[in-house]
């Protein structure tokens, strides 16, 4: 029974201080894993958001102080809530202390990251290595002046890549962890570990000593704390994740955050057609039962574009176009377009583009002209949630959706649109939650009744069996759970329009716990538009 949320400290609550205070808004929403975005000491302008760290042993003071983070540990745990807080594995600040040492001369610091005399050996990484954001970022080397030394810097040009092969950087890294640890830390997002290990002719992506380094880290903490959880940043094909959780003999992560069907499930809206995303569920539902993820619908990052672009091929698609649909589809810029939002890392050479927004404003509540309109937008706002509720592994919420919160076009960072979706948190919205047939009522009332399923099905435990079933309906995905005699089957419609379903070897009623309609899936039944029916086995 986890229900996790997501958020920005300072959007939320201006500092920890403030936190503490909405702790009750918290525990009213039935939140038992709260994740903060970096809140470690990082420079004013150049943080990347906060993930680009100059100290990782201190809190930015920005948000307040260690004792403060100490005091929001201790009020989150006496409520049942865990605090999880990203670490930034792959590269330091430039600011960082080191990379002071190292900009001075000491070739102690310089052997931290990984620093070159001349283009040599920067152009043969170039030939083999991937370029993360190529038209904002280009290249993964960046000229430091000070050092007269090319530094291999994956992301941007103020973020440098740690050197893991000098043994320092994994022991001071584990030293920084284990102190937020003592503070009360219980869960870590490892950010970008994928990246974290660089060797000549590779691409520099999930290397076999990538998994060493996770290993060697779960070993530590399961020794000095083994009540802390790993979390992986893997935005990788699904092919690669099963690797990040290891074995169950000598296991790695403890979850892996579900961007892929996340992707999915804003392709499955935009196209109604939900071919991807069974096909791409099936494939995580067929990674060993250890491995665990965490779903969402949004989240602090924009929605990047990655699809299985070998089954898109098999259906006849051409993937570039496709992606070319999405992003200028939840831009707005696609005729009839509900959504509202804007691109991020727009490629002109490649025509490559991330879509960025608020899940409201993606689904067409900022559009919407007419209260018809509007239904319409909630609807689906709620066929997204309701869909990720029902995946196997936990959700999470993002901080400012559970009030339909929109995009905010007046974020000062113009070169980063990601800061549409990033906007100070809207509390008289909030207070609305509380008024009857308000937008933020229904939408508040409606997760709260997802996370009262979840609460008290048995078929949301851990072990319970999860398969996707075909419903004869491309626009109409489908999710079983069984447990014993328990079964569920959970329909959404990713139509715009009625659709019927009908799905075989389903015997007897089933009971929808959303409208308490009755119906025999195995004679098939109609299903409207965005809708979603949980619906539970009448005994």
């Amino acid at each position: 029974n986890v229900l996790a949320l997501t958020m920005y400290t300072d959007l939320f609550a201006k500092d920890l201080k403030g936190l503490i205070k909405k702790v009750p808004y918290l525990k009213e929403m039935g939140i038992t894993y709260l994740h903060l975005m970096p809140l470690l000491s990082m420079p004013k302008k150049e943080n990347d958001g906060g993930y680009a760290v100059s100290d990782f042993n201190t809190v930015d003071e920005k948000f307040g102080n260690n004792d403060d983070l100490a005091s929001l540990t201790k009020s989150l745990r006496a409520e049942g809530i865990s605090l999880c807080l990203d670490f930034v594995m792959n590269h330091t600040s430039s600011e960082h202390s080191w990379a002071k040492e190292a900009k001075m001369g000491k070739v102690e610091y310089q052997e931290r990251y990984l620093c070159y005399s001349d283009r040599t050996l920067p152009d043969s990484f170039e030939s083999t290595v991937p370029q993360v954001f190529p038209s904002s970022a280009p290249g993964n080397f960046t000229w430091c002046e000070e050092m007269g030394k090319w530094v291999f810097t994956s992301f941007y040009p103020f973020q440098w890549d740690l050197n893991y092969k000098n043994p320092k950087v994994l022991n001071e890294m584990l030293y920084s962890m284990l102190s937020l640890a003592n503070l009360g830390v219980e869960i870590f997002r490892l950010d970008a570990v994928p990246y974290i290990w660089k060797e000549l002719g590779t691409n520099c992506r999930n290397l076999p000593q990538v998994h060493t380094i996770v290993r060697l880290i779960r070993l530590v903490l399961e020794c000095v704390c083994p009540t802390v959880i790993l979390k992986g940043e893997v935005v990788m094909a699904p092919k690669e994740l099963a690797a990040y959780f290891g074995t169950v003999e000598k296991p790695e992560c403890h979850l892996l955050y579900n961007v892929s069907t996340m992707v999915n499930l804003w392709s499955a809206l935009a196209s109604q057609k939900v071919t991807l995303l069974k096909s791409q569920v099936d494939a995580l539902l067929s990674l060993p039962k250890h491995c665990e993820f965490l779903n969402y619908v949004r989240c602090h990052d924009d929605i990047g574009w990655g699809l299985d672009e070998d089954k898109e091929r098999e259906l006849g698609m051409d993937p570039l176009e496709h992606k070319k649909f999405l992003y200028n589809f939840f831009s707005g810029k696609f005729n009839n377009s509900y959504s509202r939002g804007e691109l991020y890392n727009y490629d002109s050479v490649t025509q490559d583009a991330r879509s960025c927004g608020t899940c409201a404003s993606l689904c067409g509540f900022e559009s919407a002209s007419t209260e018809k309109e509007l239904d319409k937008a909630i609807k689906r706002f709620l066929l997204m949630y309701s869909t990720m509720f029902a995946l196997k592994g936990f959700p999470m919420i993002n901080s400012g959706d559970e009030i339909g919160q929109l995009n905010d076009y007046s974020y000062a960072n113009k070169e980063d649109s990601r800061n549409v979706h990033r906007s100070f948190y809207v509390w008289q919205k909030a207070e609305r939650r509380k008024q009857k047939g308000s937008i933020e009522y229904r939408i508040f009332n409606s997760l709260k009744k997802l996370e009262e399923i979840r609460a008290n099905s048995p078929l949301f435990v851990s072990d319970a069996v999860v398969s996707t079933w075909d419903s004869q309906n491309e626009k109409v995905f489908a999710l079983r759970r069984t447990k014993g005699e328990e079964d569920m089957l959970i329909v959404s419609n990713f139509s715009d329009k009625q659709e019927l379903c009908k799905f075989e070897y389903f015997i007897g009623e089933y009971k929808d716990l959303f409208a308490g309609k009755v119906v025999v899936p195995g004679w098939g039944f109609a299903i409207d538009s965005h809708e979603v029916r949980y619906l539970e086995k009448i005994k």
